[in-house]
């Protein structure tokens, strides 16, 4: 569990998304009792207005398939809150069949990472003046140690569409935007960190009937830890008393881990990453030879 002794956050202001349920719900249910002001942002209205009320929340709506929604959601946001002292970029989600968003991206590397980044990025000015420094967390899993990225085809067009493959793809680059965000602000107050939550019983696996299947069944009740357990984490790294220990940072569950070697340790490559990112997402001029 987290320690008693995390800090209250009364004061403060939290945005979570993906906070409709899982992980993300318990999350705003367990700032908010810290004393948080949290922006609960989910996909689901009828779900994010319920988490909302039963918190005392303000709720905001985004859809991750579209990065017009995650325009809007920033300059609601920017509009709503005078301070943002924590961004839990938490919404994610794995797809069966390859699935093309109509700002013409892969599903899962669109909602998994450059949503959040363009999210993240948006807020930065936010983020940065707020007084006492502020937090990016992001959610991360184990699964990004099978990841593999080719800077030419982040969208994977070019192979055969596996959604495993994608989803561990799209949480290397979660781990890559971390290190490389934690770099580009240092000295700012603003620190970044990542986590895995553990094998947690959430509907990130929502549009596979299998996944859904194993998830509620009574096995994977008892094997999976529970949207309790998976928030902890993100609590954690919310309440640590130095978040510069922690900058850059990525957890497996409670307990700092070593970045396993490879890609995730490319420190060329994370910059490449945030460049390529930073043109699909239209935060800087696309050059004039790509398609």
């Amino acid at each position: 569990m987290v320690s008693e002794k995390v800090q209250h956050l009364r004061g403060k202001t939290v945005v979570i998304t993906g906070a409709s349920s899982g992980i993300g719900a318990e999350a705003a249910r367990r700032f908010s009792e810290l004393g948080a002001t949290v922006a609960v942002v989910g996909r689901s209205a009828q779900k994010t207005e319920a988490v909302a009320d039963r918190i005392g929340g303000r709720p905001h709506l985004a859809d991750y398939s579209s990065l017009d929604n995650v325009r809007r959601l920033a300059a609601e946001l920017l509009s709503v809150y005078e301070r943002i002292d924590i961004l839990a970029n938490n919404a994610g989600g794995m797809f069966t069949t390859r699935t093309v968003s109509p700002d013409g991206r892969e599903m899962t590397f669109q909602v998994n990472h450059l949503a959040p980044f363009l999210l993240t990025n948006l807020l930065l000015p936010r983020l940065t003046a707020t007084p006492g420094g502020a937090r990016v967390i992001n959610t991360a899993s184990m699964y990004y140690r099978k990841g593999r990225l080719n800077l030419a085809d982040l969208d994977g067009f070019r192979r055969r569409y596996r959604s495993r493959q994608a989803y561990a793809a799209s949480k290397l680059a979660t781990v890559l935007f971390t290190g490389e965000f934690a770099r580009r602000v240092q000295g700012t107050g603003v620190t970044a960190s990542c986590f895995h939550p553990g094998a947690v019983a959430t509907d990130v696996g929502r549009d596979s009937p299998v996944l859904r299947f194993a998830m509620n069944s009574s096995l994977g009740r008892a094997v999976l830890s529970t949207p309790e357990q998976g928030a902890e984490p993100l609590l954690h790294l919310a309440t640590v008393d130095d978040p510069q220990a922690v900058n850059g940072a990525y957890f497996d569950r409670l307990k700092h881990g070593d970045i396993a070697p490879g890609q995730a340790r490319d420190l060329e490559l994370a910059r490449q990453l945030w460049d390529h990112s930073a043109q699909l997402t239209g935060l800087q001029p696309r050059p004039s030879n790509t398609g």
